[in-house]
């Protein structure tokens, strides 16, 4: 498989985003709009076509599930050994965290459409459907843990609850086991909106990239990109090849371990008094240099296996 190949058209279209941004070719509150499109309806219209018709019967869907609960107990416990040893301000670590373990999802499912046209987006929507929760969940509770405003339960959950993407993941997941299926009228509907989300979300990520970012926040930055471009995705070859995954699924799971962190980690350390800008600088660097890690990363599991 040419992993430059399929990585190719993602890095083009962040690249025009880029452009576009820069060049004013669009006013820049249009991204503004474009993010919430993006992130209410197409990438939630994606997830439940891909997990309402997705296979989840043999041991695949089982060990994968398996994979990723392994993958953030080892990711996690990685962070948290590195802020005893290095130890950031609560502000700033929450901040690492968040870029060391939480995954850009309009990168993940473009690569993963590229990287295995089909089956790629499905075993990628059953990984996201544990993932996503179970990162939010993390992301909050480090928040009660190191910040100076500690999340009620209260807030917790409507964190959780109020994510477009856990809801669209519960949704397809529960027509998927219901075998109701999804209503033949909202299918089409629904495969339009999923059409938009990969191109106009690589859009939406590559104008959002700070140039200047790597020109700031010293060590907490430099720590959350190693953790997020280098340590997880050798944690997730790790835990592919202990379980045994198959190639392919053990591709995509090395997607999800590899790419830029969220954008939503911004959102939430705005909203919880974390560092915000450390979060938009470790995202806009690790996005840029991805362009350089993901060809290595998505390239060792066909060197070793």
């Amino acid at each position: 498989m040419d992993i430059f190949a399929a990585l190719w058209p993602v890095f083009a279209l962040l690249f025009l985003g880029v452009l576009i941004n820069r060049a004013k070719f669009v006013d820049h509150s249009f991204w503004n709009g474009a993010e919430k499109i993006i992130y209410y309806l197409c990438f939630p219209a994606l997830l439940v076509t891909r997990l309402a018709a997705a296979d989840f019967n043999g041991n695949e869907s089982l060990v994968l599930i398996e994979a990723v609960l392994v993958l953030l107990a080892l990711g996690s416990l990685f962070l948290l050994g590195l802020q005893r040893v290095l130890k950031f301000r609560a502000a700033s670590f929450t901040s690492v965290y968040q870029g060391g373990l939480r995954f850009n999802t309009y990168i993940t499912l473009a690569i993963a459409a590229s990287l295995i046209p089909g089956e790629g987006l499905v075993i990628a929507a059953i990984i996201a459907s544990v993932m996503i929760p179970l990162l939010n969940l993390l992301c909050v509770l480090v928040f009660a843990i190191y910040s100076d405003k500690r999340p009620s339960v209260l807030t917790v959950l409507k964190q959780i609850l109020s994510n477009p993407l856990i809801v669209a993941c519960l949704l397809g997941l529960a027509l998927n086991l219901s075998s109701l299926g999804i209503p033949s009228l909202a299918s089409p509907v629904l495969e339009l909106l999923a059409q938009v989300a990969l191109p106009l979300g690589l859009l939406a990520v590559g104008a959002g990239i700070n140039l200047k970012a790597m020109r700031s926040s010293g060590l907490p930055l430099m720590m959350g990109v190693v953790a997020r471009l280098i340590v997880m995705p050798l944690l997730a070859l790790a835990v592919g090849l202990m379980l045994q995954l198959s190639p392919n699924t053990l591709l995509i799971f090395m997607v999800f371990a590899s790419v830029p962190t969220a954008s939503a980690a911004y959102i939430l350390a705005k909203q919880l008094n974390g560092d915000a800008p450390l979060v938009a600088n470790i995202l806009s660097t690790q996005t840029l240099l991805s362009m350089l890690t993901l060809p290595v990363a998505l390239s060792l599991p066909g060197l070793i296996l």
